[in-house]
């Protein structure tokens, strides 16, 4: 294994955003008001499992009650299953440090936000996610189901704690696939950076086909904009298409599957020639108004579409097995 691939799964794990966390100013039953707390929330985390961490801060200054615990974004509740940092590349496409978002130990929108439970909730989550990707990798999920009841304990700790050292141990268990092209270092099967999907090999062994778990999801604009400060704030959840669905990675002779390929694949109206991306201009000088893709970033990495896809889901991938991807997009005129 390459150095600079064990460097990037250890960067994932690693990355952080640094978070002003503001107590609602209609929950503030203290004089004066709390300042704001300052954490660091893991990328690969959830911003529930942050409430530990922030509740005592603030705990004088609550008014009585029952608490319904929820974020958002200058007044744009955040889903608590989206992990942190695909929000912060989603929501924030111009990068905010640190970003400021607000907590509510009360009135939790439940006409827009699924019920949260804490970390059972996240758990769970995390639990569903990763038999859902070992279903679309293996075609079943016997081997997270198999898994004793500690050991599935200790891969969930080892989530929450940022410990890749202790996730690393158990991953043989759950006995995922790995893919390889021509164009990717052969990858240690033992190691974080052979965390992808399961294959279809032809005579020579060689992997032809893999199905990779991927949630895309597609931020959509209508007015263009040249840099990114420019871009509107986002007021509704309608404003993001979701698509949870496997991308088929295909090996040809000769040619290289890249990240392109993948979104294309996905973003059917966004490719060849129906679809025009960022700094591509047309060779006739068409102005023809049609759909763009601005941006594309994950892990909060703006990543080049030329990149291979493989070396995108040997390296980038969140720990339950799923690659998280946003997209930013001017939405086509008609």
């Amino acid at each position: 294994m390459a150095a600079n691939e064990e460097e990037a799964v250890k960067y994932v794990w690693e990355g952080a955003i640094p978070l002003q966390i503001h107590l609602h100013k209609s929950e503030v039953a203290s004089h004066p008001a709390p300042p704001p707390a300052l954490v660091l929330a893991p990328r690969i985390g959830y911003l529930p499992l942050l409430v530990p961490l922030i509740k005592p801060y603030f705990k004088d200054s609550l008014p009585p009650g029952e608490d319904s615990i929820w974020f958002d974004y200058k007044g744009f509740p955040l889903k608590w299953y989206i992990p942190t940092g695909v929000l912060f590349d989603l929501i924030c496409a111009e990068p905010e440090r640190p970003w400021n978002l607000t907590i509510h130990f009360r009135g939790y929108p439940s006409n827009v936000l699924i019920p949260c439970e804490g970390e059972d909730s996240v758990k769970w989550n995390f639990v569903n996610s990763l038999k859902e990707a070992a279903y679309i990798i293996n075609g079943n999920c016997k081997n997270v189901m198999n898994m004793s009841q500690s050991d599935q304990e200790d891969l969930w700790t080892s989530v929450m704690n940022g410990d890749l050292e202790s996730y690393t141990r158990l991953l043989p268990k759950l006995k995922m696939g790995n893919i390889e092209d021509e164009f990717s270092r052969k990858a240690n099967l033992s190691s974080p950076q052979s965390r992808q999907g399961g294959t279809e090999t032809d005579v020579a062994g060689q992997v032809k086909t893999a199905r990779i778990p991927v949630r895309l999801y597609v931020r959509s604009v209508n007015k263009d904009f040249e840099n990114l400060e420019d871009v509107p704030e986002i007021d509704t959840w309608d404003e993001i298409s979701y698509l949870n669905r496997p991308v088929e990675f295909l090996r040809e002779e000769g040619k290289c599957f890249t990240l392109r390929d993948a979104i294309e694949s996905l973003l059917p109206e966004y490719s060849g020639d129906r679809a025009q991306t960022s700094g591509e201009e047309e060779a006739d000088g068409s102005q023809e108004t049609r759909g763009e893709v601005k941006l594309v970033r994950i892990q909060g990495i703006e990543v080049r579409l030329e990149i291979p896809f493989s070396w995108v889901v040997n390296n980038l991938m969140n720990p339950e097995f799923y690659l998280h991807i946003s997209v930013l997009v001017k939405a086509p005129q008609r």
